[in-house]
Parts: C-alpha cells; sequence; structure tokens
C-alpha cells in the first residue's frame, strides 16, 4: 500500500502559512483548524513544517516574547517529505526514525498532501484486523 491510496479521495485544502506568519497568527490557525501542524511556504516552495511541539519547545526557550517572531524563524525546517509511490511502512519507519509526526506529499515541487502518524497507523491498524479475520474465516473452514 502506498501512501497515493492513503491520500486518495482527500480534500486538496491543505491548511499551510508563508513563513512570514507570526508565531501568534500561526498558532491561531492551528487551534481554530483542530489540527497539529501545518506546511509553511517561502518563495512558494515548502521551507518547513511548523507544529504544536515547535510552539512548545520554543516558548519554554523563548517565553511568549517567541509568539511576535515568524513561523519561519522557529519552524522544522527543511521539511522531510515523501512521494505518492512511497510505501506506508517506509513512510513510518522515516516518521519513527526521524522522531516526526507529519509528512507533506509532493508532486513535482508541490504539495498534495499531508499525512500524519494517526494516519499511517490507523490504516496499519486496520489491516491487520482485517488480515486477522480473514485467518480467522480460513481456520473455521479448514
Amino acid at each position: 500500500m502506498t501512501i497515493a491510496r492513503l491520500i486518495e479521495g482527500r480534500t486538496t485544502d491543505i491548511v499551510s502559512c508563508e513563513a512570514a506568519t507570526s508565531v501568534r497568527d500561526a498558532v491561531r490557525i492551528l487551534a481554530e483548524r483542530r489540527i497539529g501542524a501545518m506546511p509553511v511556504y517561502a518563495g512558494g516552495s515548502i521551507a518547513g513544517i511548523f507544529s504544536e511541539r515547535d510552539v512548545v519547545s520554543q516558548l519554554a526557550a523563548g517565553g511568549p516574547a517567541i509568539l511576535d517572531r515568524s513561523v519561519g524563524e522557529v519552524m522544522t525546517a527543511p521539511a522531510i517529505t515523501v512521494e505518492r509511490a512511497t510505501g506506508i511502512l517506509e513512510a513510518l519507519g522515516l516518521m519513527t526514525r526521524r522522531r516526526i509526526r507529519h509528512l507533506p506529499v509532493v508532486e513535482a515541487g508541490s504539495v498534495i498532501g499531508f499525512v500524519s502518524i494517526g494516519d499511517l497507523v490507523k490504516y496499519r491498524i486496520e489491516r491487520i484486523e482485517s488480515e486477522a479475520e480473514a485467518m480467522r474465516s480460513y481456520i473455521q473452514t479448514a
């Protein structure tokens, strides 16, 4: 299974912001949209990811003054990305190795999707449950 199948049918409206956006405004976007992260653009290209984790670590280091800084100063950069053809297990491995929770899906330099570790784990759980049910059915009919 690939990322392409996972994002199939999703809307292409990906919540994002520009690197010049203030942290205060970006936090407001995360809260209003009830999301944990979003891609950050600079010059029309993805420059990084801004996440709740960035907010917490920067608040701990710099206090409330960071709210007036730009997202570009505090985001996680560069953005680690995947393509449509990337396998689910490969993406999970990448997230585990890099200790990240969100991956932009890119095609020809443009972000076409955004997946979280929750999306990937949910797929794996559903797959394992399906395989277990198939095995139970096989055993009962054998």
